[in-house]
Order: C-alpha cells, then sequence, then structure tokens
C-alpha cells in the first residue's frame, strides 16, 4: 500500500471513530454511565443485567475497556486514594455528546433486530 494511501486511512474520522469504540462492552459501558458516575462494581453489575446465558466478564477485560475508554477521552477516571479502594468513572462532555449516538444505535436495533435480540444487550 503507497505511503499517502495508509496515512489517508488512518486520518479517516470513520476508521478513527470504529477504534475508538471497537470492543465488546465498551457502548454498553458508556450507556450505562449516562446516568451519573459508577463504580466499578457497578459497571460489572450493569454489564452482566439481560445477558442472559452469557459468561461473566472477566475483570481483567473491563479492566482493559474501562482503561481504553479513558484513554480516548470518553470517561474519566477518578480515584479517591483511601483503603479499600475508591474509584468511579463518569462520561467526559465528549462522552456525553456520544450518548444521542449510542441511542439512535439502539432505535435501529429495535427496528431491524426484533425484540427479542434486543432484550439481551438492553
Amino acid at each position: 500500500m503507497p505511503k499517502a494511501l495508509s496515512r489517508r486511512i488512518h486520518r479517516c474520522p470513520v476508521t478513527a471513530f470504529q477504534k475508538m469504540i471497537s470492543g465488546k462492552y465498551k457502548l454498553r459501558i458508556l450507556w450505562d454511565l449516562q446516568g451519573g458516575p459508577l463504580r466499578y462494581g457497578e459497571i460489572r453489575s450493569g454489564l452482566l443485567r439481560g445477558a442472559d446465558g452469557s459468561p461473566p466478564i472477566a475483570p481483567r477485560v473491563l479492566s482493559r475497556e474501562l482503561k481504553a475508554l479513558a484513554l480516548s477521552g470518553l470517561i474519566a477516571r477518578k480515584d479517591y486514594g483511601v483503603v479499600p479502594p475508591k474509584v468511579e468513572y463518569r462520561l467526559t462532555p465528549a462522552g456525553r455528546s456520544f450518548i444521542p449516538v449510542v441511542a439512535e444505535i439502539r432505535k435501529w436495533g429495535a427496528r431491524h433486530l426484533g425484540g427479542e435480540r434486543l432484550s439481551v444487550a438492553s
């Protein structure tokens, strides 16, 4: 692939966006955080809601997804520096601006994927 074409692909906003939100749980985490700050365990519990037959999310996977969302600027991590550890995650302004996009994805899913499939990801 020519060098100039390679750079253009990486500068594509769609490609950059896709890389930012790729992952099995990122959209669900963002959606759950729209109600306000949540602690790690609350996020984990939210991901388990409605996941009939799905294996529980591994702590390592959840930590990786949260770290990636924080690095992308969609969520903020606040460590209270106390023992036992208390850490909260909340949407940043960029993350809040993304919630309407997730809402449209949910509407599309409701229209095109059917009710029984939608209830699994609610």
